[in-house]
């Protein structure tokens, strides 16, 4: 066997059972899919300024297909579908399980093939390709490994299966707010945009984002994504770099099919960024953020727990804190403490709220007479210490009997005040 499979093994060779850290956040799609739908897309208008059409076009409103799916499985659940290889005709026609389940033969084929010097961009033989194309319409079972084909037929192929779907993989309905996204950026101390990209910003919108995508969609997405992050660790071989790779799949997986040149012309640039930095990022994406973890494990348990050890460990990872919820689902922190909680512990939670509300005016809100005020607040109300605008990890916190547990009614104002 050449290269590496990057999947890793399962059982008799079947694909392994991915686990899931989002559980409750699938069963709320599925069981209580109107409460899904309103907080990934209050979170979203939170990250993305989406004006009304677009706003509408995002919720399927219209008239193309629904983002929501049904309750018949979750992205997570496991990829068991991969092995189903119901016989319909699967290039040109919309989306299935059943022609994921084919494709996927190319996919697990190429991962073992990750060496091929400029795989995805040298063209394969278009016999071999139609031969092979014809196989998969009948749902044939097709052993790949003994020799008839060549891996760049097979990678011309995903190529050209992608380009004759109906829409791109990530759907027509998120172009606008896929745009958005590629133009999110850092301010300076003045408040103004600069031209250094909001990576922390721009991976939450897309977790966000690709929640909505219809579920085959997404099952695709995340097996395309993680063969070329793949396939770019290995450029040293293949001399396929993120962006060479997001030149080869931005048409196909991003661009709309109606396109006119003008707009393209004038969004290529974006477009193909956007693309790479779904490559680079790609093992980030498909992870929904902690708040809505945790605000779908609170709908279905009850439980006042704030986090999980899991949440805290996978912060820990990925470098994130979580951002402070919308107004809407603003509440005292008390809600989160057990009867049982002493008063120390409503203190220190107290204090960690306005920690996380501190990091995210200080972060987030353009420079202002404004902001000023409110950090001035914070500051004075967290640490007597603490002058305005120092990062709140950067000094410690005092004993607990020198602090003053803050009113409740000041978290929640200064909070209005902000969003």
């Amino acid at each position: 066997m050449q290269g590496g499979s990057w999947g890793g093994g399962g059982v008799g060779g079947r694909p392994p059972v991915i686990f899931n850290p989002d559980f409750f956040v699938e069963k709320l799609r599925h069981e209580s899919p109107e409460v899904f739908q309103e907080l990934v897309l209050s979170n979203i208008s939170r990250l993305i300024d989406l004006p009304g059409a677009e706003f509408s076009l995002l919720l399927g409103d219209e008239g193309g297909p629904k983002t929501l799916t049904g309750a018949g499985g979750g992205f997570f659940r496991s990829f068991n579908f991969l092995k189903r290889k119901d016989k319909e005709v699967v290039f040109g026609t919309p989306l299935t399980e059943g022609g994921i389940a084919q494709i996927y033969q190319l996919i697990e084929y190429l991962s073992k093939n990750l060496q091929v010097e400029g795989l995805f961009r040298v063209p394969g033989n278009s016999v071999r390709q139609q031969a092979l194309k014809e196989q998969l319409n009948s749902g044939a079972d097709i052993d790949l490994e003994a020799g008839g084909f060549h891996p760049n037929d097979v990678a011309t192929l995903l190529k050209t299966f992608l380009g004759e779907l109906p829409e791109p993989l990530l759907t027509h309905q998120h172009f606008h707010a896929h745009l958005k996204i590629a133009d999110m950026t850092l301010l300076d101390e003045k408040g103004n945009k600069t031209s250094v990209p909001d990576k922390e910003r721009q991976i939450e919108a897309l977790q966000l984002l690709f929640l909505l995508l219809p579920q085959a969609n997404r099952s695709l997405l995340k097996l395309i994504l993680d063969l070329l992050y793949h396939t770019a660790k290995q450029q040293d071989k293949n001399k396929m770099s993120a962006f060479n790779l997001a030149l080869m799949f931005a048409p196909h997986v991003v661009w709309p099919r109606d396109m006119v040149a003008s707009d393209l012309q004038e969004n290529l640039k974006k477009l193909n960024n956007g693309m790479a930095f779904l490559i680079k990022h790609s093992q980030k994406l498909f992870r929904a953020p902690m708040y809505m973890r945790e605000h779908a494990r609170m709908h279905f348990t009850g439980s006042k727990t704030l986090q999980t050890k899991d949440d805290i460990d996978l912060l820990s990872v990925t470098g994130f804190h979580a951002p402070v919820p919308l107004k809407r689902c603003w509440a005292d922190p008390s809600q989160y403490l057990s009867p049982s909680s002493s008063s120390q512990g409503q203190q220190h939670h107290t204090e960690e709220s306005l920690k996380e509300l501190f990091r995210h005016v200080h972060d987030n809100m353009p420079n202002s007479a404004k902001k000023k005020k409110l950090l001035r607040q914070l500051a004075k109300q967290t640490t007597p210490g603490l002058a305005p605008g120092t990062p709140i990890n950067n000094y410690q916190t005092p004993p607990a009997q020198e602090q003053e547990t803050p009113p409740l009614p000041l978290l929640r104002r200064i909070h209005q005040e902000e969003t």
